[in-house]
């Protein structure tokens, strides 16, 4: 059936229904009338179980996050773990963020595992994501679900799966969810027990205080230095950009005894509508706006931002001037790698055998650090489902896990979270800090540190975003032209090897991504998004001197754009 067809068919099926949810999605296509732009949007696909499960603009459509396609999502997973040969006893941990219909959306997920004979643990209010990976593994559930739409703007949704691991899933395990999601209608009545009655049952337990403690327990137990080391009056401010960052990100701050931990107040409670930032994602310096105004009425020497979903964290630094350098994710990575590095050793408890995982997007300034210091590199495909997928690998060959981080302001500081942990990199972000201060420095004055003695690495990301039908088709035509090509060179730029992930390489499995390597060393990657509508480039540039560095990555941005723009 074609977009239309299928939209006359979900207003037959819902115009009689009496649930209040369903209505609200009927009185929605009635009121989208003859628009046949806006219906193919909302019917032309159905929403994609992509990178570890769904996620969309909220409303009425099969390329829609709603009841419906979260309810057939959550019964498909539900069939996958009954079949999987996995204890349904050992239950599945819910969590959700502050965005619209999230509570709705993750009450409505464990009735329906209840009802199909799989306990739920389910929280009462907003968890970061760490959190739920950590009570996964810390309660020995066989998977996870927390319903956010990470950073994405206000008018989406998402539905993040994990797998007994506490990582986000793949493979074998995201290829058998989908199968049995797809054999599933959306119209179907599924199996469900009312939160009420499954919570007398035993079916549904409430997480709570006692999970929020040992994960805090366990934050802290990452702390690099003493007290002394350190001077934990050091001015730093945090926003949790109306998230659920806002209450363990300040209980960590206070027990670990950081004496001037502000947050931005216009930032600190729930606001699903975002209403002080463009869109939520700490990775644009716009999320910053608020705390620096704060950081600089306070002399902070550190402003610290995480995601709705705390996973993700970005910083700016004082640049001892009264303003504030926004850092990448790279930048961040580097330091916190060269800083647990050092700690360790200065400690004698680097281990003579450890890891760090990086993204194959990543730059290299972490991994150079890293070889330094004789620790081993090990890359994998983009995401933390594909890091933290690693973790049991390295640890098979005898190697402790040591630090895992990507591009994309996201690290994984202690093995425990498998995922992205925005509380933990903050602790250790504010620590580096207070390291710095007791040393009469900054932060910049660190990062300069490591140019100085590894190189400067120069690096800029560029996202195309192109939205709908047309904007996948005309991804796509730009991933065959630079796949299908045989480029020899963009702009000054002499190819030296070209790696396609297509079918996998050496032992990365496959992904869509392209990686093309200059003779001179600078490089760059591209890869469409697995969450959002948009294709990726990052660009990377290293040399002896700072402005040979970043003028490589300008100029190579510039070859590879004139490229694009001829593909229509």
């Amino acid at each position: 059936m074609n977009a239309m067809e299928i939209y006359r068919q979900w207003v037959e099926k819902l115009k009689d229904s009496t649930d209040p949810s369903l209505r609200s999605l009927y009185d929605e296509l009635v009121a989208v009338g003859d628009d046949e732009t806006e219906i193919t949007e909302r019917f032309y696909m159905e929403i994609e179980f992509g990178t570890a499960g769904l996620r969309g603009i909220c409303g009425a459509g099969t390329n829609r996050m709603n009841d419906l396609t979260v309810g057939r999502a959550t019964q498909g997973i539900a069939d996958y773990i009954l079949q999987s040969g996995e204890d349904p006893a050992r239950g599945v941990v819910i969590a959700y963020d502050c965005r619209y219909h999230s509570k709705e959306f993750s009450e409505m997920a464990a009735e329906i595992f209840a009802g199909n004979g799989i306990r739920a643990y389910l929280f009462p209010s907003l968890r970061p994501t760490p959190e739920l990976s950590y009570a996964i593994r810390k309660l020995g559930a066989v998977s996870g679900v927390n319903m956010t739409a990470s950073h994405n703007p206000k008018e989406y949704n998402g539905y993040k799966v994990y797998w007994k691991d506490g990582a986000q899933i793949s493979g074998q395990v995201s290829d058998g969810m989908l199968a049995c999601i797809k054999k599933l209608d959306m119209f179907d009545e599924f199996k469900r027990i009312p939160l009420s009655r499954a919570v007398e049952k035993g079916m549904i337990t409430m997480l709570g205080e006692e999970m929020d403690r040992s994960y805090m327990d366990y934050i802290l137990s990452l702390a690099q230095r003493p007290d002394e080391e350190l001077d934990l009056d050091v001015p730093v401010v945090y926003t949790p950009l109306n998230g659920a960052g806002s209450i363990p990100m300040m209980q960590m701050a206070k027990e670990r005894g950081f004496t001037h931990f502000q947050i931005v107040p216009e930032q600190k409670d729930p606001d699903p509508d975002f209403t002080t930032v463009p869109f939520p994602n700490p990775e644009n310096p716009k999320a910053f706006a608020l705390a620096e105004k704060l950081g600089t009425g306070t002399g902070a020497e550190v402003l610290i931002a995480t995601d709705p979903d705390s996973d993700r964290m970005a910083i700016e630094v004082s640049d001892g001037k009264g303003g504030y350098i926004p850092l990448n994710g790279n930048q961040t990575g580097a330091l916190l790698i060269a800083y647990i590095a050092q700690s360790k050793k200065e400690h004698g408890t680097l281990p003579d055998k450890c890891a760090m995982i990086k993204s194959i997007v990543t730059g290299n300034f972490g991994k150079t650090i890293c070889l330094d210091y004789g620790i081993r590199v090990v890359e994998s495909l983009t995401g933390f489902k594909n890091i933290c997928g690693r973790i049991p690998e390295i640890q098979k060959e005898g190697y402790e896990y040591f630090f895992g981080y990507e591009e994309s302001i996201g690290c994984a500081p202690g093995e425990e979270v498998r995922d992205k942990d925005g509380i933990s990199a903050g602790m250790l972000v504010a620590e580096l800090a207070a390291y710095c201060r007791k040393q009469g420095r900054g932060i910049l004055d660190a990062l300069e540190d490591l140019y100085r003695k590894y190189g400067y690495f120069s690096e800029d990301q560029v996202s195309l975003v192109l939205e709908g039908k047309a904007g996948q088709e005309r991804i796509s035509r730009i991933m065959d032209a630079f796949r299908n090509g045989k480029l020899s060179s963009f702009g000054p730029f002499e190819v030296k090897k070209t790696i396609d992930y297509k079918n996998g390489y050496e032992d990365i499995p496959p992904q869509n991504a392209l990686i093309f390597t200059m003779t001179d060393g600078s490089w760059f990657a591209m890869r469409p998004s697995g969450t959002e509508p948009k294709i990726k480039f990052y660009y990377y540039a290293e040399a002896d001197e700072k402005e040979v560095s970043q003028n490589r990555v300008k100029d190579m941005v510039a070859s590879v754009n004139e490229m694009i723009e001829k593909i229509e």
